[in-house]
């Protein structure tokens, strides 16, 4: 972590301009005419003081690369990847910090289809053998989603995942430090979900 207190610099500092520029850039991934791609030179990242416009909390899945698919160069936005996007912690202070200090307006909360923890939290209820290790606290933070779909419902798992989102983001809206700047309309906390086979981010309803 770094820099001093910023705008969000390429979007104009409003959580609506950097959403739309998220989506943009996602419209050219899909499209093949990426802007960035993996051509940045290691001098765009040692280059100035970092001024993001968006954090992205992501899953850990290796075929989901966030600034690959958001088509977004080195300083844009920060990354946070965690199984199932599952928040804890220093997840949460992480995304306080660059709310805080860096002038983040947007933080978007990006689950995926067919994703492993949330696979994994379905197994889980329906054997009753919970996980050992600290997988079992992925498990448990995606339960309740699975829990109020109804882990017997054929199509459990895709609910879940959208149901998983919408938790984590209402968690980020109601965050002791978030709140504020949520209630006053300068940071937004979205959710989207990633399509495998398309390679297309849609927008999560708050649900």
């Amino acid at each position: 972590m770094g820099g001093t207190p910023g705008q969000g610099r390429q979007a104009g500092g409003t959580p609506r301009a950097a959403l739309a520029d998220l989506l943009a850039g996602n419209r050219r991934f899909v499209s093949g005419q990426p802007i960035h791609g993996h051509d940045v030179t290691a001098a765009a990242a040692a280059s100035g003081d970092q001024q993001p416009y968006a954090v992205v909390l992501g899953c850990i899945d290796s075929r989901v690369p966030l600034e690959a698919i958001f088509d977004q160069t080195f300083g844009a936005i920060c990354v946070i990847r965690t199984g199932g996007h599952v928040l804890d912690r220093a997840v949460c202070g992480s995304i306080e910090y660059v709310v805080g200090q860096l002038g983040v307006p947007l933080v978007m909360v990006l689950g995926h289809e067919r994703c492993g923890a949330v696979g994994a939290a379905v197994d889980a209820l329906r054997t009753g053998e919970r996980p050992g290790g600290s997988l079992a606290y992925l498990v448990d933070e995606i339960a309740p989603a699975v829990t109020e779909i109804g882990f017997d419902d054929p199509a459990v798992h895709p609910l879940a995942i959208r149901r998983h989102v919408r938790r984590t983001v209402r968690t980020l809206r109601d965050d002791d430090l978030l709140a504020g700047p949520v209630a006053a309309g300068r940071v937004a906390v979205t959710g989207g979900l990633y399509d495998l086979a398309t390679g297309e981010v849609a927008l999560l309803d708050p649900g």
